[in-house]
């Protein structure tokens, strides 16, 4: 192990139990924060990827109602249905059992539609935005958590000062050191946060716009089809 981990390491273990606490807090927000960059960075891009897939076989001109068999069968052998199939579920089962109603009205038809498309994409837009708040809160926290600890380290390092008769820079160099962890965890823990705090909600973003559409577009074709008929 080199000088240097080993003087930094050494300045963590000599750190007050406060700034030592600040410094395991910090550590295991930034754990946290990483933990949960990876699963929403993997979940986002599955989920831009699963709905490319989904509209690409749509748009192909597929029949509707074996599309809506061939989810479900996926779905009851244990298949994860995606979030765009989802909202085409949705919209689908609940037009198909309006439209067998004895003199169903149009109007209370797409109405019915509509919301439970609406349901389902306020249920996705939960799921995109899921460990967003808490990574746009470390990213936000963390530099004033380590920020306290900087101010505490720095003030007992002034006050053991006072009990010395003669200052150097080596008497205070340590304790200022050890203070200085604590800011440099919290940029740490907050700099990957931000950045992926902003990608990530930008992607969410443009996901759930293409689920709008995608909803319109579809309570379009639904209405054609019933006026069709």
């Amino acid at each position: 192990m080199s000088q240097e981990s080993l003087s930094i390491l050494s300045l963590v273990l000599n750190a007050s139990l406060l700034v030592q606490a600040v410094m395991g807090i910090l550590f295991l927000a930034s754990v946290l924060s990483w933990v949960m960059i990876v699963q929403r960075g993997l979940y986002l891009q599955a989920a831009e990827g699963n709905f490319r897939q989904f509209e690409e076989t749509f748009w192909s001109g597929i029949d509707l109602n074996h599309l809506y068999l061939e989810i479900s069968e996926k779905h009851n052998e244990g298949s994860y249905r995606t979030g765009i199939e989802n909202i085409f579920c949705a919209g689908f089962s609940e037009f198909n059992r309006l439209v067998r109603v004895q003199k169903p009205d149009p109007d209370a038809i797409m109405e019915n539609t509509d919301r439970a498309m609406r349901i389902a994409l306020s249920r996705e837009e939960e799921n995109l935005r899921t460990h967003l708040t808490f990574l746009a809160s470390v990213a936000s926290v963390s530099p004033y958590i380590g920020l306290f600890g900087t101010v505490w380290g720095i003030m007992n390092s002034f006050r053991g000062l006072a009990m010395v008769q003669q200052a150097t820079l080596a008497t205070v160099a340590p304790g200022i050191s050890e203070a200085l962890i604590a800011t440099a965890m919290g940029l740490f823990a907050a700099i990957p946060a931000v950045i992926a705090y902003n990608r990530y909600s930008a992607l969410a973003d443009r996901i759930f716009s293409n689920y709008e559409t995608f909803a319109d577009e579809f309570s379009s074709i639904l209405h054609r089809q019933f006026h069709a008929r």
